[in-house]
């Protein structure tokens, strides 16, 4: 396939935001390196003009955000910095890396209001970090979440669209052909050893090198390390390298700050994981009690568990072999629970609604008599929904049904393992490959997005 032709879920959200007569600003937010700018430069080509600004690399072009927030005068002054004319009408204004400037971020209220012809989106690795210091014109601009490639973004860039369909258009009552099974199961190992990144796919489809995937893989977890200094503080550093370190050793199990290398205490880490977590570096799975919607409304927000935003990017820091997915497949998801959990969890956050960022719930009851864990909750409809994820073809289910013995309002729990569909008493089990179609109804604007790539 040709790379530069690869298209992602977001694709159909960008252009419904153009499309848009009530449109307003656009912050693209998400973690480096996820595909934002590409995303982006992909939208521009459908107008018939594309003007980018990156503000950390043109730094002449800050002084044109240190004036009063006139649109006519900011783009006027623009133009004279990349010599070329900007037509509101016709233009997409791209300013990335806003983060470098503040004062452009506060810009966007005033583009919106007094030249809302032009369509202009802003984005930048660590803008969270700004929003939460200046905050975002409360009205006047709307955000849009980007993640790494989904499982189905990875079948599309590779161009296994036979499969794509064969899941999308499963009836999930009935279990699918064991050669669809195979190969879907095939591709996800695939997928699991290299994960989302699309700068680690995109080499992957060049070399079809594991070693040198590695080495992009690397490359990005270096520029992960180069933004520690950034957004924490001199004396934060060594606390945020550490947890970015223990993170993926603790995968499937509530984060313990006493199991992190170093004397160190709670108190010093939290911060840390935190500023990971607005980095877009990892994500917390809160505890919930789950006796209702929200979710959120019922955490413990001291208990919790994380996941990396990228299961090739865990591997990587584990220093795990990843030969082992591409020779021997249905072997490496044996005993790898906890590697299992984290990709489901990433699956759960790129099907989600990208106008809002979405958290992630599990379940855990740590009675002396009867200890039992829910990996992941979520809310369809009005009702709350258990989720349990085995590695391999695990039958176990214990935990899953003390939570629906104990929980009215859930009427039925989801297994996602190695194994075909099936549906026996209150239990729907689906492939691990078919989460789209267990969480995401086919209405949806993200189910059509998925059957357009």
């Amino acid at each position: 396939m040709n790379w530069s032709n690869m298209k992602r879920i977001i694709d159909s959200y960008l252009l419904a935001w153009k499309q848009d007569p009530h449109r307003q600003p656009l912050l693209l937010r998400g973690a480096r390196q996820v595909g934002k700018t590409f995303a982006v430069r992909e939208l521009g080509k459908t107008y018939p003009d594309f003007v980018e600004i990156n503000l950390e690399s043109m730094r002449r072009a800050h002084a044109v955000f240190d004036k009063d927030f006139d649109p006519v005068t900011m783009l006027s002054d623009l133009a004279v910095i990349i010599k070329k004319s900007i037509d509101p009408s016709k233009t997409l204004l791209f300013i990335d890396e806003i983060q470098a400037k503040p004062e452009a971020l506060t810009a966007l209220r005033y583009f919106y209001e007094q030249m809302p012809e032009l369509h202009i989106i802003a984005a930048g690795s660590l803008l969270d970090f700004t929003i939460n210091e200046v905050g975002i014109p409360v009205g006047r601009v709307q955000s849009c979440y980007m993640y790494p490639l989904s499982f189905i973004e990875f079948l599309a860039a590779f161009e296994e669209h036979h499969i794509i369909d064969a899941i999308l258009t499963h009836d999930v009552a009935q279990e699918i052909s064991s050669v669809v099974h195979a190969r879907a199961l095939e591709l996800m190992g695939q997928y699991l050893a290299l994960g989302g990144m699309p700068g680690v796919l995109q080499r992957w489809q060049e070399t079809r090198d594991v070693a040198s995937c590695s080495l992009v893989q690397a490359t990005i977890i270096d520029s992960y390390r180069q933004d520690f200094g950034k957004y924490a503080r001199q004396e934060q550093i060594k606390y945020v390298e550490n947890i970015f370190q223990a993170a993926p050793q603790q995968l499937g199990g509530k984060f313990k700050y006493s199991s992190v290398d170093g004397e160190y205490r709670r108190r010093e880490l939290a911060p840390a994981l935190d500023l990971l977590a607005t980095a877009g570096v990892l994500h917390k799975v809160y505890h919930s009690a789950g006796q209702g919607i929200p979710l959120g409304s019922q955490i413990d927000g001291k208990d919790y568990k994380t996941i990396l935003l990228d299961v090739g990017i865990s591997q990587a820091l584990l220093g795990l072999d990843l030969a082992e997915w591409f020779v021997m497949p249905e072997q490496a998801f044996i005993n790898k629970g906890p590697l299992m959990e984290s990709f489901v969890g990433q699956e759960l956050l790129a099907y989600g609604s990208s106008h809002q960022k979405k958290d992630l719930f599990y379940w855990h009851r740590e009675a002396p008599s009867s200890q039992a864990e829910v990996d992941y909750l979520i809310q369809k409809e009005s009702q709350v929904i258990p989720i349990e994820v085995k590695s391999g073809s695990g039958r176990t289910l214990k935990s899953i049904q003390l939570f629906l013995a104990t929980h009215e309002a859930s009427p039925y729990g989801m297994r996602f393992s190695t194994n075909n569909y099936s549906i026996h008493n209150n239990i729907h089990s689906y492939p691990l490959y078919a989460i789209i179609t267990a969480v995401v109804k086919k209405d949806s604007a993200v189910f059509k997005a998925c059957t357009a790539l």
